[in-house]
């Protein structure tokens, strides 16, 4: 993890650069997809979407406040966002297409002023300020 400072402008030029964002993507998909046969099960996806931290409150700090079915409710509705056509599998292309989806609703969200945030290696925020950094060089 490490400390950076991004805005909505940083995510959105990121999202926009088609290259750098698909090659993202991409490779997280690859890495999720375990059985290398093009398409994501849930079981595949699961662990990724718990660790989208859709409940935390604090700090790292997650309450309990759902019980178990409720969040497996949870994390299947994450899911069947992702799966589009409702096939029960997620291609590469509704993935990215999720993707940009979230990547811009996180822009939006951090607007235009900078904002001072941990960020996981690897993570597609990561990326996009590590991309912003190459670019000012």
């Amino acid at each position: 993890m490490s400390v950076e400072i991004l805005d909505g402008k940083t995510v959105q030029s990121f999202v926009e650069d088609e290259s750098a964002f698909n090659s993202s993507v991409d490779g997280r998909f690859a890495a999720l997809d375990t059985n290398r046969d093009g398409l994501l099960s849930y079981a595949e996806m699961a662990k990724e979407l718990m660790s989208l931290r859709v409940l935390e409150k604090h700090y790292g700090v997650d309450e309990a406040s759902m019980s178990p079915d409720e969040l497996v409710e949870l994390y299947r509705g994450l899911y069947a966002r992702f799966d589009r056509d409702g096939n029960g599998t997620v291609d590469l292309a509704e993935f990215r297409a999720e993707m940009k989806e979230v990547m811009l609703a996180v822009a939006n969200g951090l607007g235009f002023l900078p904002v001072q945030m941990v960020v996981e290696e690897g993570s597609f925020l990561k990326v996009a300020v590590d991309r912003e950094l190459a670019k000012a060089a």
